[in-house]
């Protein structure tokens, strides 16, 4: 079975360049498929572990010139390799053993046995691999900034000692020494040549090693044709060089190149977070003794003391404690979440208020926070379909700007020009059509698009995902736990000829030695509004049919028709009030003292607290909201004209969703599927964009396209805005980055010079090339300002004591009958409760 990875690949210094290492890759035997991405420096491979491992990948990457050091993981994470050949070390931040580290390379990571140390590539060793071996984004662009500064520094004094220099700012310093000018020119561009544009030369010779082409070949070229055109002059007894031309070309595009950086760091600050998340140490019980350790060395089974204020280093279950945590920089829920003992806890999460101890459970790439980074990783590396267009059109780009080059240069030469007018323009039409900015167009929105939506617990498992919730017209919400939170509350209490506080003394009494859900939901509702507990005896439980006990010698019977008739108990006009209540999808539990009916009590599933909410976002967006549900036609006509949904499709069996969703698709729909269960895997995965409620089970999770790990329906909206602006941006930088070359490259070539005069230099072609990058880049940084509804701001409750046990929800009745579409009626009802085979 294939496995998928995510590698570090730094050193990537253009966004077309990432065709090196995907095309190396590929032609490796094992390597099913991969997608490199220059803005966040990894790439996603997936292989077969039968013909290769991580080990030799990494390898090949590092044969392509730049550097890995193994998978991109959390700090937190020292996973060993689960190949045979592999030993610890493999992850980018791994803590060797003592023993291994004094046979490392430079980057100080282990070497399996019998492969040399591969801390540097042998440009490297030479000093030629750009300098980037293992750094950061950050190193990365302080590298490129100190490369344009001596390109920029020496590019202004060739200029000066030019002959447009001479004649532009009537310059007469002679050059230094008795040299000629060109002969001064020609020195001072060697540091340009051999140190500031050497990433491009490296660059091109990686390219072309890998069978490919980018924009270094580009850039490569039109340097050294311009360089070499005019030593060669210079050398055979001077003329009309081009120093100051290839110089200063080198410096726009180093300036574009770091301006571009600088944004595509900004585009990482997401994914960046999250892998700063978890803490570097941890304290573990030894012997009852706390000793602080490196998180990386915590294993399952250790008890962790987890201080107030202190992050949870590991994903871990409470044994003693409680306290509340803050989740919010891993799942998005702002509000704390309150810990018992029991209770599950998430690494990198932060505890507020009281002491806990953890047992570790999930450690190193178990843990929930580094799962998320993978996804996130695997999701930002991904490619929309409009980006394999785009990867593929500038592959044809580069060649078309060769050939036009070379044509250019001909056609020249042919009507008459000289040779050294025909290489400017030749020269000018390599460096305008240069791709990257068509590289970066849809790379950079889709990591500020996944970036924006991990910041807010939505996780976008592939770019494709992304660019479809863009295209969503109907989304189809499954019910119980989904819009609803799957458990009851009371939302009626009737009483005839007794006071309410005493009828539901004697009521939350007996329900309280009941385990069933529809009594904790009346105990709950009892103690909220501080009814006391009342003394009872011979608490009876009639299984089906309700209990029964003496609360202060009164006989008080709690249950459904059918007890009541054992009971001879008559209702009278109560049993209308009943029938009313269950014609509107709520679940009356009957209650007799003494023999006499004395009233009912109407219960509900619950709504989530923002489905209202969610639905109107949806509806501002132009969306249509389909309600699936197994449950009667009036329990969900009535969740769905309570929270404004406009088609219900009530009385489904499990199987037949996914058959729902379908002729939903064959009407024209574009359908999106929201659901937490088993039975809605197959939906899930037959709609055109599956989105998972995190809370929900793995299969939903693995079925999924996306996933809300807040378990919030309000952030399906959310996903669907963050779409639709992401391929917003990507439309605007695909249309920029085409529509700039269409327009640039016949100015470029001078097709406008004989007529209008129009004529660009390379060096105005390179800042104008370098421009429209940077323009990418910074418009794709805008998606961050996109408005998303706010999370509700956080509160902090007291820590509880020991709670008592709650009920853990309610099985929704499932029909067997015909299925029923109902669109309920535009004025809301009031809440209410699927039926019960005890109380009804």
């Amino acid at each position: 079975m294939n496995r998928t990875t995510v590698l570090e690949v730094s050193g990537v210094h253009s966004a077309s360049s990432t065709a090196t290492v995907e095309a190396t890759l590929r032609r490796r035997p094992g390597v099913t498929s991969v997608e490199a991405n220059a803005v966040n420096q990894t790439a996603t491979v997936t292989y077969d572990p039968g013909l290769t491992s991580v080990v030799e990948l990494s390898k090949w990457v590092r044969d392509c010139g730049y550097h890995c050091a193994g998978r991109s993981v959390p700090d937190h994470v020292c996973d060993p390799m689960s190949e045979p050949a592999a030993v610890r070390g493999e992850a980018g931040h791994a803590h060797p053993a003592p023993e291994a580290a004094a046979a490392a390379g430079p980057t100080g990571h282990e070497i399996p046995a019998g492969q040399a140390p591969v801390g540097r590539s042998p440009q490297e060793m030479m000093g030629h691999g750009g300098g980037h071996a293992g750094m950061s984004m950050d190193a990365m662009v302080s590298d490129m900034r100190n490369r344009f500064l001596v390109a920029l520094v020496l590019s202004v004094l060739i200029m000066l000692w030019s002959p447009m220099g001479r004649d532009m700012f009537r310059f007469m310093v002679p050059a230094p020494f008795g040299l000629r000018d060109d002969v001064f020119t020609l020195l001072l561009s060697l540091p340009v040549v051999f140190y500031s544009a050497w990433i491009f030369f490296d660059g091109a010779y990686r390219a072309l090693r890998a069978r490919t082409l980018d924009m270094m070949v580009l850039v490569a070229v039109a340097v050294g044709a311009g360089w070499f055109y005019s030593v060669g002059v210079t050398l055979t007894g001077g003329g009309e060089v081009f120093y100051e031309a290839a110089t200063m070309l080198t410096t726009f595009v180093l300036l574009g190149h770091w301006f571009e950086m600088r944004a595509r760091g900004g585009a990482n600050d997401a994914i960046r977070t999250l892998l700063e998340l978890a803490p570097p140490r941890a304290v573990v019980l030894r012997g009852g003794q706390p000793v602080e350790i490196p998180t990386a060395e915590v294993t399952a089974g250790d008890l962790l003391l987890i201080r107030p204020g202190a992050k949870i280093p590991v994903d871990g279950t409470v044994e003693d404690g409680h306290s509340e945590v803050d989740e919010s920089m891993v799942t998005g829920e702002s509000l704390p979440v309150t810990k018992t003992p029991g209770s599950q806890v998430i690494g990198a999460s932060i505890n507020t208020t009281g002491t806990l101890r953890v047992r570790a459970t999930k450690v190193g790439s178990d843990t929930v926070l580094a799962q998320i980074v993978a996804l996130v990783q695997q999701a930002q590396n991904s490619k929309a379909p409009g980006q394999r267009l785009a990867d593929r059109a500038a592959f044809w780009l580069v060649l078309v700007a060769l050939i036009g080059g070379i044509g250019t240069f001909l056609v020249w030469v042919l009507v008459g020009e000289s040779v050294q007018t025909a290489l400017l323009f030749a020269i000018t039409v390599v460096v305008i059509t240069c791709p990257d900015a068509l590289g970066l167009a849809t790379p950079t929105a889709v990591m500020v698009g996944t970036g924006l939506g991990a910041q807010r617990g939505v996780l976008f498992k592939n770019a494709t995902a992304l660019e479809t919730s863009a295209r969503i017209d109907t989304v189809v919400m499954d019910k119980t736990g989904t819009l609803t939170k799957g458990e009851p509350e009371v939302t009626d209490v009737i009483t005839g000829g007794i006071i309410e506080d005493e009828f539901l003394a004697l009521v939350a009494s007996v329900e309280r030695e009941s385990e069933h859900p529809l009594a904790g939901a009346i105990v709950r509702y009892a103690t909220d509004r501080g009814i006391p507990q009342l003394p009872l005896t011979g608490f009876e439980n009639v299984p089906g049919h309700g209990a029964t006990a003496q609360v202060y010698g009164r006989r008080v019977a709690v249950g459904n028709r059918k007890l009541m008739a054992a009971e001879k108990v008559d209702f009278g006009a109560l049993m209308d009030r009943r029938d009313e209540l269950a014609r509107g999808g709520r679940t009356a539990v009957l209650v007799a003292v003494d023999g006499r009916g004395v009233g009912l009590i109407a219960l509900a599933d619950a709504a989530r607290d923002t489905s209202a909410a969610a639905m109107s976002a949806l509806h501002d967006l132009g969306v249509g909201v389909v309600m699936l549900s197994g449950d009667n036609e009036a329990t969900a006509a009535r969740i769905a004209g309570q929270l404004g949904i406009d088609t219900v499709i009530a009385e489904v069996l499990p199987g037949d969703k996914a058959a729902k969703i379908a002729e939903l698709q064959r009407a024209g729909e574009t359908v999106a599927m929201v659901g937490d269960g088993v039975n809605d895997a197959p939906a899930l995965a037959q709609a055109d964009l599956g989105i998972a409620i995190g809370a929900g089970t793995d299969v939903a999770i693995e079925t999924a396209d996306l996933v809300l790990m807040r378990s919030d329906p309000l952030d399906v909206p959310i996903a669907l805005r963050i779409g639709r602006g992401t391929l917003r941006k990507m439309r605007q930088n695909l249309g920029w980055a085409v529509g700039y070359n269409v327009i640039a490259l016949p100015i470029a070539a001078g097709v406008f010079e004989p007529s209008l005069g129009l004529v660009l230099r390379p060096e105005i072609a390179a800042l104008s090339m370098s421009g429209s990058s940077v323009i990418v880049a910074v418009n794709a940084l805008m998606l961050k300002r996109l408005a998303l509804p706010s999370p509700p701001e956080p509160r902090l409750t007291q820590p509880l004591p020991a709670p008592e046990p709650t009920p853990t929800g309610h099985d929704e009745q499932k029909a067997h009958g015909t299925n029923r579409i109902h669109r309920p009626p535009s004025r809301p009802r009031r809440k209410s409760w699927s039926s019960s085979t005890r109380h009804c």
